[in-house]
């Protein structure tokens, strides 16, 4: 049974043949702020939420599930302040979700619009060597204006992917790909009750510049859940005692340990589908490898605003410079208005740590033209001094089923949530050592703004009798 896609496409096309695009429209891409998607009863299957994404209608041709994906330059927004042209699927970056079942005729159509070939490889799917999209080697450039078509029988369940196998290093850092998810055509031994999925991918976008940079193989300034950086990733939401799958891919260049807050998650199922119950593994943070996917499982027990996020630090921050002095420590006083004379706007900070740079975000301080503050998002309680690969699994115990809307921030019963208890800092007799005296910050500050010279007179002079 199809949904949506009506006119999407005009008869049938040889398998592996470069057509014209004429009379080929897809369909318009829904409303991603849409709170509810299909009826199960309506597929056959519980949708997938794409977390800011959409699913791709398709529609039935003789029995044959059509899909059409069109590869062509798109202007894409990071979350607000950032913006870049990018290349994507069908209007986004990533290009639409693909849902179909197991046993599925599918035939995809991808019509090239950029100014270059492309292809598509169809990520961890198993079927005939032809339609596997390695550009040269499986089958012909998608020129500049052609449409090709890949068909076959879907033989597996799970979580897939699709990207370029063509010009790879440029066209997936500009934001091509998309997620393929496959749902068993049993159904699901142990029902989901909500079905969410993302990919995980990273950008160099240097300040002041509208296109993303493909030469960065490390330095990378945005780390993205499909594409958005927090606080623009919509959150996950559920009800207590409902039971998650949370899908995710990686085509970064970097692996990502994911950490989910709450109570631990079954690790259930990758390219190859829902593994056998007995090789399910309870953790609370998995390292998702590049060009691996990950499900994860667990049903809910208490609720809250329950943080999911990549646990390398830097990948949830925004923009951040690379190889620039460390002023930890560093008495700053003076330099600030000397350095304004020729950098105006230029804010001394980092003296104690960094989180006084939120705290300059939320007082309206912008930082160069089309960057992100590397720090972002405020709570109910402050500057959440979070970016990048972050976001909120938000578990609320009066949740519809079925609901999507953000519930907002959670309401913390009076007698389950941190407090405050004193304002000194000598507070308490807390057991500490100092094995090698007062740490130099709780020492007395020098007389003047300068601080005290070194004596190196001693160094590499040996010790001892």
């Amino acid at each position: 049974m199809g949904v949506g896609g009506a006119g999407l496409l005009a008869g049938a096309v040889t398998p592996a043949r470069a057509q014209h695009a004429a009379g080929h429209t897809p369909a318009a891409a829904p409303d991603p702020s849409d709170a509810t998607p299909p009826p199960r009863a309506a597929v056959g299957y519980r949708p997938v939420r794409t977390l800011n994404g959409w699913t791709l209608p398709f529609r039935m041709n003789d029995g044959v599930k059509e899909f059409h994906l069109v590869a062509e330059e798109i202007e894409h927004e990071f979350a607000p302040g950032s913006r870049a042209i990018c290349w994507g699927y069908n209007g986004t970056t990533p290009g639409p979700t693909i849902e179909a079942v197991e046993g599925d005729r599918v035939r995809l159509f991808v019509t090239n619009r950029l100014k270059e070939p492309t292809s598509v490889h169809w990520h961890g799917i198993d079927l005939p060597n032809g339609f596997d999209g390695v550009a040269g080697l499986n089958q012909p450039h998608i020129l500049p204006g052609e449409t090709f078509v890949y068909e076959y029988t879907l033989k597996q369940h799970g979580t897939h992917m699709y990207h370029p196998h063509a010009d790879e290093m440029t066209q997936m850092a500009f934001g091509m790909m998309g997620l393929f998810i496959i749902h068993p055509r049993a159904g699901e031994e142990e029902p989901i009750d909500r079905d969410y999925a993302f990919l995980l991918h990273n950008w160099a976008l240097h300040p002041g510049t509208y296109r993303p940079d493909p030469s960065i193989m490390q330095d990378f300034d945005l780390w993205t859940f499909n594409s958005k950086v927090f606080p623009a990733i919509e959150p996950l939401v559920m009800r207590t005692g409902e039971r998650l799958r949370i899908r995710i891919g990686n085509l970064s260049m970097w692996n990502h340990p994911i950490h989910l807050h709450s109570n631990p998650f079954w690790v259930t199922g990758s390219d190859a589908g829902r593994w056998p119950r007995s090789q399910w593994r309870r953790e609370v943070t998995e390292i998702i490898g590049v060009g691996q996917m990950r499900d994860f499982e667990f049903v809910a027990t208490e609720p809250g605003d329950w943080a999911l996020h990549c646990h390398m630090a830097h990948h949830t921050m925004g923009p951040m410079g690379h190889g620039i002095p460390n002023p930890t420590g560093v008495n700053q006083r003076g330099v600030e208005a000397q350095i304004r004379q020729l950098l105006p706007g230029y804010m001394a900070m980092g003296e104690n740590g960094m989180s006084e740079h939120s705290e300059h975000v939320a007082m309206g301080l912008t930082g160069p033209e089309n960057t992100l503050p590397m720090m972002a998002g405020q709570g109910q309680f402050g500057p959440i001094e979070m970016g990048g690969m972050f976001t909120v699994v938000k578990v609320r115990d009066e949740l519809a089923a079925g609901d999507f809307r953000d519930p907002g921030p959670y309401r913390y019963p009076k007698d389950r949530i941190a407090r405050r208890v004193s304002s000194d800092a000598d507070f308490g007799q807390p057991h500490r050592r100092t094995p090698y005296g007062p740490a130099r910050a709780t020492r007395p500050a020098p007389a003047s703004d300068e601080m005290p010279a070194m004596d190196h007179s001693q160094h590499g002079k040996p010790t001892g009798g």
